[in-house]
């Protein structure tokens, strides 16, 4: 009683923090724990249910390899998914599908009645899966518990765990009226759910492998002993194979339709590139799932050989065995983990899909249709979450009263071939425009009769009981129509058997009869639309095809009552600015028709958005010729639409560059402006000083001579000055024009410095300035005009004494070489350069560009000429900010330059 009791501790507290994970994840929903390729990838894995959990084992002792079926089917597939599952998830978005039977009912022209058929056969086939699930957390638990299965239903323990999930999947499911929003917190629980059933199942098959067993080889060398072993271990001859094929048929199929991979694979996805993610990290997780299922299979074979127990169990019997109660607990845990995300997501899906295709478009479309916005939104919200605690409440029934006598592969195999019956109208959607209603529906239901024959009504009176006369003789006692052996066809087990005719004959029909008989306008038009999606990904609403009278004002109304009056008018403001439609425009076109339909398929479906619409909406018949020739205009319409918008991005591009090169022309002429005022004043200093002092010496004859000498000592000092400030705008102007030439010779780069700075060391002397500059020895010779560096480095230098600290000056030069560069940095303790400003001090302009009411000092073309010499060497010159305080310049010299 106390392992009960504590069991049943660990197990609410475990579903406790699901609903925490849950909650956390719906209150951060953009947060990138929740919100990533590797979620989304691990939230494909609710494919591992309890039967891939314990069935997998249980297969894989009594029947061998042919376990990996269920794996190689969607690995196989796998690599195309960046193609098939990118473009069913691109079509479900655009069109704001919740299901796949609003999926398959849409391409087939938004048929009301396949859509609720696809819903019908579904739930046929998934209820006992889900059932199926229940029986191994009940099984299991008893297992782990040490105790028998109650007969009593209020003191079944799984009772109450039905219960609980009901709750929590009817919450946390139908959080959103719009059944197309994605539901973080779902996705997160059952991710880390994923994580949680691989890594359990992991440790018991480390702990079977090299703990019970001494290793892999260990377990193959002692089950080498029975006497199937090596039979059961090989795919066998050409029928084996066959049975194979179609085994991993059925799978592949699996991966694509199950209600709960849909909702994941394509419902839940945010982004198409997570998809890229998947397509690698999900097989890599069933391989490692994958990797310890022979181990235990086996290894219980051997242990528990010549005793009456269920292989299902080996991954909790083996640890049991040993007393390792520890083990058996997480076992149990990972179990309960693959059980329950299947069945909350499969219920989520399930209800989705009842509510959009049958109970609504059936019973409450005209009770929705006039009622206001709070009241539908309840009603809906209420029919799913009623939808969902149903669902999981009649797979209890199920598992009570019909499933307890089969076994978890049976079950589950069965669900797949039911769902099987969905993929040639599925992949015909994507694939074959000629395809129709009645293809589709005729198809399911030939299918779906073929199925049932050959494998659901033997199953229901007793599965593989050769007693019974219908199993043995055939119906009517006519050999060829035995159930399993079809046709007499006898070589293919019962599954490959009930799956090879099912399929044959709903896709025979379905071709068959889309052939023959031809589908409506609608049909074609959402064939082109699925087939061609990246055609009209951007512009869906232009591609549909519609003819007749619609007013703005009616289609708002029905809006407004599903969504709102904030959210529809935001809604038309959008569509209206995508289209340059008129927001006053009173009549609506085919655009806004789907445009409004998408909007509410998302809360109803894609049959009832269909019929709300077409009830304020006076529809004229198309003929086929007419929707051919429309789709044509509409393609035309899409490649001149994209050629034009190309182009006119292209035209906003070149105007904004013409725009910019226009405010850099105002801005140069400007500079010029103040450059030529700067220039023209720097100028008339020097010829002003000359021509005073001339006119003093001129005037005056009698001026001491030392006054004279001071005189003419001026008059030579201001033409140096002057010859200097020519001499640099003549060079500036011969580098920009291309006329400078650069003389190569062999040299030194610290000597050159050395040369550059003797000059001004009287200078730095007497503004106290600390010069650091240590030359390097180990430097060797490159090609450079070592005169223009010399003035390079002057100039550098020069602005570092002009904009050091003016109290404790700091001047540092460094050299560094590669293989490729010299590198010699300057660096001055002064003020930083705003960040902008950076670049901008190389412009000739610059420093009479930023000139306020001070004059700047100097002329600004130290640094512009310096610029223009680096790049004539082919190197490179900058500045940055300092750390902690100042300015550092460097510039590179290209050590191979010839």
């Amino acid at each position: 009683m106390n392992s009960i009791v504590i069991l049943l501790l660990i197990l609410f507290a475990y579903l406790g923090i699901l609903f925490l994970v849950a909650h956390w994840s719906e209150k951060r929903e953009n947060s990138k724990w929740s919100n990533n390729p590797y979620v989304y990838t691990l939230s494909l894995a609710v494919y591992c249910s309890a039967w891939t959990y314990y069935g997998s084992t249980g297969l894989a002792a009594s029947s061998g390899l042919s376990y990996l079926t269920t794996y190689i089917g969607p690995i196989i597939i796998i690599p195309f998914w960046i193609i098939i599952l990118k473009k069913i998830i691109r079509i479900s978005r655009i069109n704001k599908i919740s299901s796949i039977a609003d999926f398959i009912s849409l391409r087939y022209g938004n048929s009301r009645f396949l859509g609720a058929l696809v819903t019908i056969i579904t739930i046929f086939g998934i209820l006992p899966y889900i059932a199926l699930q229940l029986k191994a957390i009940s099984e299991t638990f008893h297992v782990v518990t040490n105790t028998a299965t109650s007969s009593n239903i209020f003191t079944d323990t799984t009772t109450y765990l039905a219960f609980v999930l009901a709750l929590f999947a009817s919450y946390y499911g139908t959080r959103y009226v719009d059944a197309s929003e994605k539901r973080k917190g779902i996705v997160t629980a059952v991710a880390l759910e994923s994580i949680l059933k691989l890594f359990f199942f992991v440790l018991v098959g480390i702990y079977v492998t090299f703990f019970v067993f001494d290793g892999f080889d260990d377990i193959y060398n002692q089950s080498q002993k029975f006497s199937n072993f090596k039979e059961l271990n090989s795919i066998g001859g050409l029928p084996e194979a066959i049975n194979w094929f179609f085994l991993c048929l059925a799978s592949l199929f699996a991966i694509f339709l199950l209600p709960r991979q849909f909702q994941m694979a394509v419902i839940e996805n945010n982004r198409e590139n997570h998809v890229k993610t998947a397509i690698w990290l999900f097989p890599l997780y069933l391989l490692i799932f994958n990797v310890f299922v022979f181990p235990i299979a086996w290894g219980g074979n051997i242990l528990f050989e010549g005793q009456n127990v269920n292989s299902d169990m080996y991954a909790l019997l083996i640890p049991q065995l040993f007393n390792n109660q520890i083990i058996t607990t997480l076992v149990f845990l990972g179990g309960l983990s693959a059980a329950i995300s299947m069945i909350i997501v499969s219920c989520i899906g399930l209800s989705t899909m009842l509510s959009n295709n049958v109970l609504i478009p059936y019973g409450f479309i005209d009770t929705l249709q006039t009622g206001e916005l709070k009241e539908n939104e309840k009603r809906i919200v209420n029919i799913r979450r009623i939808g969902i605690f149903s669902l999981i409440i009649l797979a209890y029934l199920i598992y009570r009263f019909l499933v307890l006598e089969y076994n978890l592969v049976s079950i589950g195999m069965i669900a797949f071939v039911i769902i099987a019956q969905l993929a040639p109208a599925f992949f015909g959607s994507l694939l074959w425009r000629r395809g129709s209603k009645k293809g589709a529906i005729t198809g399911i239901i030939v299918g779906f009769l073929i199925c049932s024959y050959t494998l659901l009504i033997p199953s229901a009176m007793g599965a593989y009981n050769e007693d019974i006369d219908f199993i043995e003789n055939g119906l009517f006692g006519i050999e060829l129509l035995k159930p399993f052996q079809l046709l007499g066809v006898d070589y293919l087990e019962p599954i490959p058997h009930a799956l090879f005719w099912s399929l044959f004959g709903n896709l025979f029909a379905y071709m068959a009869v889309s052939v023959s008989f031809k589908g409506n306008y609608r049909e074609r038009n959402y064939a082109e639309m699925y087939v061609d999606i990246e055609k009209y990904s951007k512009n869906h609403e232009n591609a549909f095809v519609w003819k007749g009278t619609a007013y703005t004002s009616d289609i708002e109304k029905i809006l407004k009552r599903f969504l709102g009056e904030k959210r529809t008018n935001r809604a038309l403001n959008i569509f209206q600015l995508k289209y340059n439609v008129d927001k006053n425009q009173e009549l609506a076109d085919s655009r806004l028709i789907k445009f409004s339909e998408n909007l509410l398929t998302g809360h109803l479906g894609t049959a009832s958005a269909k019929i709300l619409i077409s009830s304020v909406v006076k529809e004229e018949k198309i003929t086929l010729t007419e929707v051919l020739e429309i789709l044509e205009e509409s393609k035309e319409n899409i490649i001149i639409n994209k050629k034009l918008t190309e182009t006119s991005n292209q035209l906003h591009k070149i105007s904004d560059q013409l725009k910019n090169a226009n405010e850099e022309l105002l801005k140069k002429d400007q500079q010029k402006d103040e450059f030529l005022d700067t220039v023209t004043h720097e100028l008339r200093t020097p010829i002003t000083a000359i021509r005073a002092a001339s006119e003093i010496l001129f005037d005056d004859e009698e001026i001491p001579d030392e006054m004279r000498r001071q005189f003419l000592q001026n008059i030579i000092s201001e033409s140096d000055r002057l010859n200097r400030l020519i001499d640099k705008i003549l060079d500036l102007e011969k580098f920009e024009t291309g006329k400078q030439k650069i003389h190569l010779s062999q040299n030194y780069i610290s000597k050159t410095i050395q040369k550059a700075l003797n000059p001004l060391l009287q200078l730095i002397k007497n503004k106290n300035i600390q010069v650091e500059f240590n030359p390097k020895s180990d430097l060797s010779l490159i090609n450079y005009d070592e005169e223009r560096i010399i003035q390079v480095v002057n100039n550098l230098i020069s602005n570092s004494i002009k904009f050091t600290d003016e109290n404790n000056g700091i001047i540092r030069i460094e050299t560094n070489q590669t293989d490729e560069q010299i590198l010699v940095s300057v660096y001055n303790n002064g003020k930083n350069i705003s960040p902008e400003d950076l670049n901008a001090i190389f412009d000739k302009f610059f420093q009479s560009y930023n000139q306020t009411i001070q004059k700047p000092i100097g002329t600004g073309l130290g640094l512009a000429i310096s610029k223009q010499i680096i790049e004539a060497h082919k190197g490179k010159i900058w500045a940055d900010n300092a750390p902690e305080k100042g300015v550092i310049f460097y510039f590179t010299i290209p050590t191979n330059l010839e």
